[in-house]
């Protein structure tokens, strides 16, 4: 799998700004487009996040993982012939969400994009000290053959730079902002 463009490449610098809309359809009348930054602040802090994926024969896989935010991106890691990984292999197209369980309360964020493995050894460290900040000790990565390595051994690490991002505002006012990124 190739490695990612380098993450201040244009698109990928975590200033840029995308395109914002507001989905009258599902919408209240009072809801506004939602700020990209504050998206981005949840998604930076959102513990878990369900990654869809698809496999070989085109069925659809749904799993949780944990997930970090990092240079206008969302990372995450996977074993090598974990289910997942098999999948990417074959489509790197991917669907991230988050969000609260609930009906009437919290955001929810959906993050559309392509997964790319990162190997680059400089970068998968700085990831890997993003990892221990965000969940603690128990997720510390040593970096080693372009991979992460822990307790459950070697991980590949995939970046997703956003391609389309959606926010379900679940509160008062009901919302749907798409944000579209330049490519």
């Amino acid at each position: 799998m190739p490695e990612i463009d380098p993450p201040n490449s244009p698109g990928n610098a975590p200033d840029d700004e995308p395109q914002a809309e507001l989905d009258a359809r599902y919408s209240d009348e009072r809801a506004t487009t939602a700020d990209w930054s504050r998206a981005v602040e949840r998604l930076s802090a959102a513990e878990i996040f369900w990654l869809s994926t698809v496999r070989p024969d085109g069925r659809p896989h749904v799993t949780p993982l944990i997930a970090v935010w990092h240079d206008g991106g969302l990372h995450f890691c996977t074993g090598a012939d974990e289910r997942k990984a098999k999948n990417l292999r074959h489509n790197q197209e991917v669907v991230l969400t988050t969000g609260a369980n609930v009906l009437s309360e919290g955001y929810d964020l959906v993050v559309e994009g392509r997964a790319v493995r990162v190997s680059d050894e400089t970068r998968l460290r700085a990831l890997a000290a993003v990892y221990v900040d965000k969940y603690g000790e128990d997720w510390k990565f040593d970096v080693r053959d372009g991979a992460f390595v822990g307790d459950g051994g070697p991980a590949l690490v995939f970046r997703v730079t956003p391609r389309t991002a959606f926010g379900f505002s679940k509160g008062d006012p009901f919302g749907q902002t798409r944000w579209q990124f330049a490519q």
